[in-house]
């Protein structure tokens, strides 16, 4: 959609390869982004645990939507943390469940926030996270985890080749609302 933020959270660093996870972020692999493959929902980057020993790849990006890893894509990180292999988690924060109508994720008022999505991430045991976002300065203040960090959009493939060079499993908060869901809100008052 126009003023998608999968236009942008989905790029990759030259020279790297990402898995494409459930939801709209799925259709990046029609794009030239070098993602490929899929799983069930939840199941988002697992497969390279069983291809990491066989390859000569070191390693490799997984797109994950805030709402499958509410759902269940939690369990693919843990997983990822257990097995030791090199990947990035890009969870890509859109603030609503955007293909179906705009539902919140989660089952409280607020939703599934950033911050609790950081802190299930820090007690997963990844070894390093940050927090990329087209308004930083909303995160003044925040009570940020340790070792945490809050960077434009605008550093996302210095972020990523980064994290790409980190061994583990990394993971990367990639906070924009979807843009359908902004107009929803704007012609709703809200």
């Amino acid at each position: 959609c126009s003023g998608c933020p999968h236009n942008t959270s989905t790029r990759l660093p030259d020279g790297s390869r990402a898995y494409a996870g459930i939801g709209c972020h799925y259709m990046v692999q029609w794009m030239d982004r070098n993602t490929v493959g899929f799983t069930q929902m939840g199941g988002e980057g697992v497969p390279w645990v069983g291809q990491q020993p066989f390859s000569n790849e070191q390693h490799v990006f997984a797109n994950l939507g805030d709402g499958t890893y509410y759902h269940s894509g939690s369990l693919a990180v843990r997983q990822s943390v257990a097995a030791g292999v090199n990947i990035t988690y890009k969870i890509l924060y859109n603030d609503a469940v955007a293909m179906t109508g705009g539902q919140q994720v989660g089952e409280r008022p607020e939703g599934h926030s950033v911050l609790q999505i950081m802190n299930s991430l820090k007690a997963e045991g990844v070894a390093k996270l940050v927090i990329v976002t087209d308004e930083p300065q909303k995160y003044d203040g925040a009570p940020l985890a340790a070792g945490v960090t809050v960077h434009h959009r605008d550093e996302l493939d210095r972020i990523q080749r980064e994290l790409r060079e980190i061994p583990g499993c990394t993971a990367l908060i990639y906070d924009q609302t979807c843009a359908t869901e902004k107009r929803r809100r704007r012609k709703r008052g809200k």
